[in-house]
């Protein structure tokens, strides 16, 4: 791959890289489509990373269709696939990884302290192997992108980390490799998740309370899902704003399978002179 990356470079071709763990669905392609469409020459990677796995989540049972996802990325175009093993990405073990600062404590790192550590990681070695001038990655997992712009200004790396509009299934619940977990029947209860962000957004005009409020009343009502967080913040994951843009975030599980979704906020224009 380092071989492919420098002759594409050589030959002056811009290079994006889009990072996934297979399993891949139209959210996937959209950032495949994104990077195109910008003129990139696009590598695709597909691993299913061990280090951003807990030692009781879902590592050994996360779906692998290698050979669907290919037919796909040649249906889009894509000239060139990544897909090592764990071996080839970490000859050395754990020896060296990233840490995440205070932003990876937060949301999702509060209730699984291994996967930002662990996403970080894998992404900087992507990176760094694909030597991309860009990357792609969805706004679905929107503290992963928050997490990697802040590592790739950090440590100097002069990537550009394009975020792409999360895509939805018709009823509006966020594409994810993991809806296929659902039954029918928590596919069903699981759209009250994009139903209570919408309600939010939709309060946005009446501040963060409000936002909250609305979103809470209809995540509540339902007793098919358990809320791990529910937060309003800005758009970088600190402290919610009284003014301006900002995110609302939710973290639930329905049934056995988590789900994370975000959207947009716009809170009340500040009057102050």
């Amino acid at each position: 791959m380092v071989a492919t990356s420098r002759a594409l470079r050589a030959a002056g071709r811009p290079v994006a890289l889009v990072p996934t763990m297979g399993a891949l669905h139209d959210g996937h392609l959209s950032l495949v489509a994104a990077a195109i469409d910008r003129g990139f020459e696009v590598v695709v990677s597909i691993f299913v990373n061990p280090l951003q796995f807990g030692p009781s989540e879902d590592f050994d049972r996360y779906p692998r269709t290698l050979a669907v996802d290919l037919h796909l990325l040649r249906g889009t175009g894509t000239r060139v696939v990544f897909a090592p093993t764990a071996g080839e990405m970490y000859p050395n073990g754990r020896r060296t990884t990233v840490r995440p600062g205070p932003t990876g404590s937060r949301l999702c790192g509060a209730t699984r302290p291994q996967l930002f550590g662990g996403m970080l990681t894998v992404v900087a070695k992507l990176l760094l192997i694909t030597r991309p001038d860009a990357a792609f990655f969805g706004e679905k997992d929107y503290q992963q992108l928050v997490l990697i712009r802040e590592m790739v200004a950090d440590l100097d790396m002069g990537i550009e980390i394009v975020g792409v509009p999360t895509v939805r299934e018709a009823d509006g619940l966020a594409m994810s490799s993991r809806n296929r977990y659902m039954s029918a029947r928590e596919r069903a209860v699981a759209v009250v998740l994009p139903a209570a962000l919408t309600a939010g957004v939709r309060a946005g005009a009446e501040g963060g309370d409000a936002v909250l409020a609305a979103a809470d009343a209809l995540l509540s009502a339902d007793p098919g899902v358990a809320v791990e967080y529910l937060e309003l913040r800005d758009p970088e994951l600190g402290p919610a704003p009284a003014h301006g843009d900002a995110r609302l975030l939710v973290a639930a599980r329905v049934g056995a399978t988590r789900l994370i979704d975000n959207m947009a906020v716009q809170l009340p224009t500040s009057t102050g002179a």
